[in-house]
């Protein structure tokens, strides 16, 4: 099988709007995420939301196998010293091959290479496992915040970056 990872174009919208939504369905149904009570969910993504956050400056890099789109993440640069690592999502039949460890590293480097000293990301308290799994690629827990449009804690987590990390 033959992998790569390259930043994604204006024209991968749909596509990355469908691995996102994919990727994120076992989330939504195992916290009983809805669009009713979390319509920014990622699971409810569209490609007007990847188009938008592309336009916004957000990076987004997709995960071929054998020419098949299976896995993306996505890079904001929040500040000079900071980006913010979102939408890692792998679909269901590529997981647990080490890909969304790939992505991650990637989305790293290229933190790194915009001089950014620090990667953050926000995740559902509850999803013990996931954070657990931060922590082993070096994520510590900076804090947890409750937002009235969310129905759930947001654990957040960061990772020092270079020679800063």
């Amino acid at each position: 099988m033959v992998c790569k990872i390259e930043e994604a174009l204006l024209s991968d919208v749909f596509v990355l709007a469908n691995i996102i939504r994919n990727a994120f369905k076992d989330v939504a149904l195992r916290f009983d995420l809805t669009e009713g009570n979390c319509p920014r969910h990622p699971s409810n993504c569209t490609a007007q939301w990847v188009e938008s956050a592309l336009h916004n400056q957000v990076r987004y890099f997709m995960l071929q196998c054998d020419g098949t789109p299976c896995g993306c993440v996505a890079l904001e640069q929040a500040k000079p010293e900071v980006c913010y690592l979102e939408r890692l999502a792998v679909l269901p039949d590529y997981r647990r091959r080490g890909f969304g460890k790939a992505l991650v590293e990637h989305a790293i480097s290229r933190a790194e290479s915009l001089g950014a000293y620090r990667i953050e990301i926000g995740i559902i308290s509850e999803h013990k496992e996931l954070k657990s799994w931060y922590e082993a690629l070096g994520f510590v827990q900076t804090g947890t915040g409750v937002f009235r449009h969310l129905p759930f804690e947001v654990t957040f987590m960061a990772r020092g970056l270079g020679v800063a990390g």
